[in-house]
């Protein structure tokens, strides 16, 4: 079975039948899965992946101890060693790092469906492209830059770390895309107002923004200010999930709601977090996403819980013909803050902040000890040039209980006090962990 091409544009009847294909060659495949051999305890496996709701879920706590037990891929490995050509590891934002083998098939259909997404969100040939994520063994560095290279565009691979340096080299280059999380662009204005004050960040040329890893982009308040400052189009470019597939899913110039443009290798469903119900997957849904590989040979994963939370806004084709369910991400469960029976998420929080000409942008929600909380802790950084002004911390606080419906504790820093990073920016700190 092999990748269907053009699949981000082929009509719902062709994706499924596509996927029930793929399917089952690959129910066959797990039979190597001691993992999933003992999770199932003998249950059938059906033979359909619309019937996959009979069998039990699986989650990144369950592989973890899988790999501390039969290090170092876990007894989901379900081909053998030798047919891995490269290991990876997550990035360990939300705990131990876990090793991911690919074989050349894997690494193939990975680069190609991260450039279905990386073409979505506007990169052609042409176009060059800096790449500035962590080559580093984690997924989002060479993985992704072959992504980028999937569009036939022009790719830098430069990494993180040494700004001064990536700056000369967009210049020299003629480079006019970037590919980063999105906060680094913060990065980059402090170095350039550092070392090199007559420079603005529009002089460097960047007219097109593609960025992932991280949450912020839904935030239209948070566009508009990259717009304005860089001259850039700023677009949702690469959402993935590293156990599963590293990029699937992008915005493209007609709608910045994320495009799901995996449907011949990845069967999507969605649950409720708490009780682990199945949901429709239609317009207004909200719930986890779990996904299950159709077409992976080293480390397939079936009813894989991402702990993401969306909402689906659309089923019917985009008018870029892409054909893919389009959604938005609300957060993660692990992030979110439960203040008095209400669900928060970073992004939530961002939206409001991002309404303040006043601000950075820049937050932490900073939760000092376990829960249950009655308030929100909030930590603001102030925009450059700003001082303390009476009122304020007051008026963001209130705009948060009128849009949230929580009562928030907000505090104002100067700016430049909260650190800025070339990787992936925490926004809840639990000091008590």
């Amino acid at each position: 079975m092999s990748l269907l091409a053009d699949a981000e544009f082929r009509p719902a009847t062709e994706i499924a039948a596509h996927a029930r294909a793929a399917w089952a060659a690959q129910r066959v495949r797990l039979a190597g899965s001691a993992f999933y051999r003992a999770l199932w305890q003998g249950a059938a496996v059906p033979a359909r992946p619309e019937d996959l709701a009979v069998l039990p879920l699986s989650d990144k706590a369950q592989l973890r101890a899988s790999q501390a037990a039969h290090p170092p891929f876990g007894a989901y490995l379900a081909a053998p060693v030798e047919q891995a050509v490269r290991l990876h590891r997550t990035s360990g934002t939300t705990g131990q790092a876990m090793n991911l083998a690919l074989s050349a098939r894997d690494a193939a259909v990975t680069a190609t469906v991260g450039g279905r997404a990386q073409r979505a969100a506007g990169l052609r040939p042409g176009h060059r492209v800096v790449h500035c994520l962590n080559y580093r063994m984690w997924m989002g560095g060479l993985t992704d830059h072959l992504t980028l290279e999937a569009t036939g565009a022009l790719t830098v691979p430069f990494g993180v770390g040494e700004t001064a340096l990536l700056i000369r080299t967009i210049r020299e280059l003629g480079v006019d895309a970037i590919s980063c999380t999105p906060s680094y662009p913060a990065v980059l204005e402090r170095v350039l107002a550092e070392e090199h004050p007559g420079l603005s960040p529009r002089d460097l040329g960047l007219r097109l923004g593609l960025f992932g890893g991280e949450p912020g982009l839904d935030d239209p308040a948070f566009r508009n200010r990259l717009r304005e400052t860089w001259g850039m189009e700023p677009r949702n470019a690469n959402y993935g999930v590293s156990d599963v597939l590293s990029n699937f899913a992008a915005q493209c110039e007609h709608d910045t709601r994320l495009h799901f443009v995996a449907g011949d290798v990845l069967w999507p469903e969605l649950l409720e977090p708490e009780s682990g119900q199945p949901l429709e997957l239609r317009p207004g849904a909200q719930g986890e996403l779990v996904l299950t590989h159709l077409l992976r040979d080293c480390q397939p994963l079936v009813r894989f819980r991402t702990a993401d939370i969306l909402v689906v806004e659309e089923t019917a084709p985009c008018v870029c013909h892409r054909t893919g369910f389009r959604f938005r991400v609300v957060g993660r469960s692990d992030d979110m803050v439960v203040v008095r029976g209400l669900n928060l998420f970073p992004s939530m929080v961002a939206a409001v902040l991002g309404r303040f000409a006043e601000l950075s942008g820049e937050y932490r929600i900073r939760l000092a000890a376990p829960p249950p909380y009655d308030r929100l802790p909030v930590e603001a950084e102030l925009a450059a040039g700003r001082a303390v002004e009476p009122g304020l911390a007051g008026a963001v606080a209130a705009a948060i209980k009128a849009d949230l419906g929580a009562t928030a504790e907000v505090r104002l820093l100067p700016h430049g006090a909260l650190p800025r990073t070339e990787g992936k920016t925490r926004r809840v700190v639990r000091g008590y962990e």
